[in-house]
Order: C-alpha cells, then sequence, then structure tokens
C-alpha cells in the first residue's frame, strides 16, 4: 500500500493537481534554462530610413499644375468696325445692294421702252441711266397702249421698288407698281418715258 491509497479519494484529487503543476513548472524551469531566457542578443531591427523617391518610385507625384493662361487667346479683331449707317439704313442686298439705298439699289435691272413721239427717247433716257450709274438692261418701244407719265414700274416688295423710287426721285418721274400688261415681264425696273420725260434732275434742285 502506496502513500496514495492511504488518502482519501479527495485528498488523492489534490495531489495529482498538485504534482501536474509542480510538473509543468518544472518543464518551464527547463526550456528556460536550456534557450537562456528572452533572446536580447539579436540585432535590433534597424528601418533604415525611406530614402526619397522621385515621382514614379512609389511615392504620389504633386499633382499637375493647372495649364498656364493660353497665350492664344482670341485677340481683339484687327479689322476696324464698318462704321455704323444712318440711323433707318436698310440691310445688304444681293450683289452689295442695300435696298432703301439709292446707291447700292443700281444692281437692279432697268428696263427702258419708249412711250412717246419722240424717236430715240429711250435710247437717250438709257443713257442718262446708265451715266448715273444705273444697270440698263434692255432698251426697246411699247406699243401696247398710251402711258399717261414717264413712270418706274417695279414688283411691290422686292428690290424693284427701292430702285424704280430711288430712280424716279433722281429722274423728276412717277413710281408705281406693275400695271397688268407688265406684270409677267422680265425681272428688273421697267422705266417707260414719254414726252414729258426730264432727264437726270440736277442734284440740289
Amino acid at each position: 500500500m502506496n502513500f496514495f491509497q492511504g488518502l482519501s479519494r479527495p485528498m488523492r484529487l489534490a495531489g495529482v493537481v498538485l504534482l501536474a503543476i509542480a510538473a509543468g513548472a518544472a518543464i518551464v524551469g527547463i526550456v528556460t534554462a536550456v534557450s537562456g531566457g528572452p533572446d536580447n542578443t539579436a540585432a535590433p531591427t534597424t528601418s533604415a530610413a525611406p530614402s526619397p523617391s522621385g515621382p514614379g518610385e512609389g511615392s504620389v507625384p504633386p499633382p499637375a499644375s493647372s495649364a498656364p493662361p493660353s497665350t492664344s487667346a482670341q485677340p481683339p479683331s484687327t479689322s476696324a468696325a464698318s462704321p455704323s449707317a444712318p440711323a433707318g439704313a436698310a440691310t445688304p442686298a444681293p450683289n452689295g445692294g442695300v435696298p432703301g439705298d439709292q446707291a447700292a439699289a443700281k444692281w437692279v435691272p432697268v428696263r427702258v421702252y419708249n412711250n412717246s413721239t419722240i424717236h430715240g427717247l429711250a435710247a437717250r433716257a438709257a443713257a442718262d441711266l446708265r451715266a448715273d450709274g444705273w444697270n440698263v438692261a434692255e432698251v426697246s418701244n411699247y406699243p401696247y397702249g398710251v402711258i399717261p407719265t414717264t413712270t418706274a414700274f417695279y414688283t411691290p416688295g422686292t428690290d424693284e421698288e427701292t430702285a424704280a423710287k430711288a430712280i424716279a426721285t433722281s429722274f423728276a418721274m412717277k413710281a408705281d407698281g406693275r400695271f397688268e400688261g407688265i406684270q409677267n415681264s422680265s425681272p428688273g425696273v421697267i422705266v417707260i418715258v414719254t414726252n414729258d420725260y426730264q432727264g437726270l434732275r440736277v442734284k440740289g434742285s
């Protein structure tokens, strides 16, 4: 009969527990003695200061600088602005014509017809119109009735109206819309001259 057999059951359990604790402590002591304690001899790890790295080597490059102000900004227009047109001036028409402007309406074709008893009056009137810068496109006779007074006929609402009124002012004649007999005639101002044709009015008179 050994020592443990002579003890009561609870005492035996307590003894086993104490023996186990003692054995564990002995093992820890042996391991510590063999390994020589915590390894304090290892060279401390020295982390070298990171060498500065330029862009593209791991560092975040600085944000791109904003583009410099454009040197190709539109320069102010070098062409001088055209002088403002006088109040009431009309907008340009084809071929440089400006409705409402006598000089600029002279591109409109003018057809001159003689309805007088004066031979060659249409040719004379055409020469006067050309001398004043008008675009005379035809010279002929008008034998289809009697026109009471020298008149520049036009198609209302077109550049012909501007031109006809300018001719009427310069040549002391009447300006009127086309009548039925010439409504479908070729485009342009139709000037029918009669015995009262006076020619170009002298400016200022």
